[in-house]
């Protein structure tokens, strides 16, 4: 069981092109009420963002990394995961669609009574948390994501694409993860299951942003994450 007190939580944000979010997004993982440690993967941006970390914002961030190119979230994350030293480490996206201030819900599992989590997964459609109307076909695309990857993985998750996922940083770090784009979620799901690992899942809030409002994921990606549910799960 891992001590609350103490407890330091390794909160990756993987950044392309985010000026005008990325500030606001490192605030609020500072007043999460948690200890944190901040790791900025910044992946190539060139909207200004990669200026504004390496002065404006340098004394927010704990460690900041940055690619020649974009590489993609998976990448940044890879990049990211390597450098954390924290008990814990959590993905947080650059926009603000997910509420840092849930980090303390989320690492429940890890310090309660009777703890045995090794990941936790921040679901967007279980009960009881605040969650803002999405498109159809996003919600829709990612639940039959989640049934696919459920069936082959033998798991009963309701969010696997969910970008908050938190883990025991020796879990993370001892996953060996390929993908470079989106892929990172149905692969890095697949390899947890085959792990063994003791997964909980627990409501979050989520506020979507549209495509005009910058979301980067696509169909395209949809399709890369049916071809990885089945090769990491069957091939890997």
């Amino acid at each position: 069981m891992l001590n609350k007190e103490d407890l330091v939580i390794s909160v990756i944000i993987p950044c392309y092109n985010e000026v005008e979010t990325i500030e606001t997004v490192l605030d609020k993982v500072r007043e999460c009420g948690m200890k944190t440690q901040i790791v900025v993967v910044d992946d190539g941006s060139s909207d200004g963002t990669r200026d504004l970390l390496k002065n404006e914002l340098k004394d927010k961030i704990d460690i900041l990394l940055f690619h020649k190119r974009n590489m993609g979230k998976g990448a940044a994350l890879r990049h990211g995961f390597k450098a954390a030293t924290g008990d814990l480490v959590i993905v947080q996206d650059a926009d603000l669609e997910y509420d840092p201030s849930e980090f303390a819900k989320l690492a429940e599992p890890f310090i309660s009574g009777n703890a045995d989590a090794d990941v936790v997964y921040g679901s967007r459609y279980l009960r009881g948390n605040k969650f803002r109307v999405d498109g159809f076909f996003h919600e829709f695309g990612n639940k039959f994501l989640t049934l696919v990857s459920n069936i082959c993985s033998d798991l009963s998750l309701t969010d696997m694409e969910t970008c908050y996922k938190m883990f025991k940083r020796e879990v993370i770090q001892s996953i060996d993860l390929r993908e470079n784009r989106f892929g990172f979620e149905p692969e890095v799901t697949a390899k947890i299951s085959k792990k063994k690992c003791r997964i909980y899942e627990i409501p979050i809030s989520y506020h979507p942003r549209t495509f005009e409002q910058g979301k980067k994921i696509g169909w395209k990606d949809a399709f890369r994450a049916i071809y990885c549910i089945i090769r990491y799960n069957f091939f890997s």
